[in-house]
């Protein structure tokens, strides 16, 4: 059950935002959280603080005014711990464990820890390395990075950018047979995919409208997206890469782009963490620097 002040710094923060939705995001809960607080003041203040309906949640005057004296209230308390909660680079620190998929792992992950050691040395970092879902209490994950559907509604997750889904090729393959003109031109066309471990059978290939299509004969396959795109730029056949892994290929020329009118919507890219609540700091700071670095669309790129 959430105190009178969590209650009022959520109730701070729906009121600056434009809807409660923007505000479970900001403060990493679901909006179901803030619903249920705003309705809680509401019954302990006996005061509508909100007009909302199906399209819209409007602040009332009341609440405008109640926001005033929240948002002094709530800061002059903060005032109080900011010393505390303001960690030096000599507090923050210890190891943290992290996951992620296995080409943003090794590439764009292990530069932003890189960078964000230069600030707190004192912090050390555990790997797991994994492209389908990890088990966070058997590996004891602090962090995580996932692209798609986070199944667990526990953990604390903020969507920092969204995957794009591209269908390859090489140069040289291309050569050879030509550009197929339709899924079912592509269809006879030799493929290279990724193991899906939990159901021992390749990963779909994904389309737009929810349309997949799973190969039945393919002439590479593999545990890791890596290896795949590897056989896809030695020339071993089609794939469908995610735009952190087919990006810079793309751009380089390695590897072209076949039938995009075909490509699914994109998937969306999350930092999370399983723990809400207390979190140490050097496993805050670490989550708040994640985020932060991997909204940048400078660092992490997706396609015009």
């Amino acid at each position: 059950m959430l105190n009178r002040l969590e209650m009022l710094r959520i109730f701070c923060t729906a009121a600056e935002a434009r809807n409660f939705k923007e505000a479970a995001q900001h403060l990493g809960i679901s909006p179901q959280v803030v619903t249920r607080a705003i309705r809680e003041l509401e019954h302990q203040l006996g005061e509508l603080l909100f007009h909302r309906n199906t399209r819209q949640c409007r602040i009332t005057q009341e609440g405008e005014r109640l926001a005033q004296i929240a948002r002094q209230g709530v800061e002059g308390i903060d005032c109080l711990f900011r010393q505390t909660e303001n960690h030096s680079a000599q507090q923050v620190e210890g190891s943290v464990r992290l996951t992620a998929p296995e080409a943003i792992g090794q590439t764009s992950l292990v530069h932003s820890l890189a960078r964000l050691r230069q600030h707190y040395p004192g912090l050390h970092f555990a790997l797991h390395l994994a492209d389908d879902e990890t088990n966070v209490v058997d590996e004891q994950i602090d962090i995580g990075i996932r692209h798609g559907l986070i199944r667990d509604s526990r953990f604390v997750a903020r969507q920092v950018a969204e995957v794009q889904f591209f269908m390859v090729a090489a140069p040289g393959l291309l050569s050879q047979c030509g550009v197929p003109d339709s899924l079912a031109a592509l269809q006879q066309q030799p493929v290279v995919g990724t193991l899906d471990p939990r159901t021992g059978k390749p990963w779909p290939w994904f389309f737009r409208h929810e349309a997949q299509w799973v190969p039945r004969t393919l002439a590479f396959i593999s545990n890791s997206t890596q290896a795949e795109c590897a056989a896809v730029l030695a020339g071993l056949g089609f794939a469908q890469l995610p735009g952190f892994i087919a990006l810079p290929h793309l751009q380089s020329g390695a590897l072209v782009e076949v039938l995009p009118a075909l490509a699914p919507t994109p998937w969306a890219l999350s930092v999370y963490r399983p723990q809400r609540s207390p979190v140490p700091a050097r496993i805050r700071v670490v989550y708040d620097w994640l985020v932060r670095d991997f909204s940048n669309h400078a660092f992490f790129p997706v396609k015009p």
